[in-house]
């Protein structure tokens, strides 16, 4: 998993929950890394695991619901990070539906071994949207605060529902419905 994503993970936890919460996770957690994280490094992805999972241990929030928050605050870092990518769409429809064809072609000049999570895209009108998330992570929490914070960014209103087509949630179908 790539460093960004440790990276503004832990400045989410720490911004939400203070300091002591990082110090407490990554020393209640076994990381090889030690929790030294760079945006530009690569990860082994239990080491998220471990992390979340501490967190909600901390918290008393599930790992879904810190995932869900995690995705609003990536959205925000992202597009603070790559304006240009998020600049070039209009509305927030167009963003999601073109993330394979050139946000995740994007992601992969600026990290070539990253593991992104595919999204096809079942059917568009213009105000609808309905896509099979597919990852081996099972991360669809995550997604789907990306997708909400996606349509705050844009300024509209949004109704995001979603059916795992499998229990470990590793593929999930989004039905997006845009209000205004």
């Amino acid at each position: 998993m790539k460093g960004i994503v440790f990276t503004e993970f832990l400045e989410m936890v720490e911004s939400t929950f203070g300091l002591h919460v990082v110090d407490t996770i990554i020393e209640n957690s076994d990381l090889p890394s030690s929790g030294a994280y760079t945006s530009v490094g690569t990860y082994d992805f239990n080491e998220m695991v471990a992390l979340l999972t501490e967190l909600s241990k901390e918290t008393n929030i599930s790992i879904n619901d810190l995932l869900y928050s995690f995705g609003h605050y990536l959205f925000t870092g992202l597009a603070q990070a790559h304006p240009e990518v998020v600049s070039s769409y209009k509305t927030p429809l167009a963003l999601l539906c073109c993330i394979e064809d050139h946000i995740h072609i994007h992601v992969r000049k600026l990290y070539p071994d990253a593991e992104l999570p595919q999204f096809k895209i079942l059917s568009k009108t213009d105000n609808t949207l309905e896509m099979i998330y597919s990852s081996s992570r099972g991360l669809y929490a995550l997604a789907h605060g990306l997708i909400v914070k996606t349509f705050e960014h844009f300024e509209k209103m949004v109704k995001v529902e979603y059916k795992l087509l499998n229990e470990n949630g590793t593929e999930v179908k989004f039905a997006i419905v845009q209000n205004g």
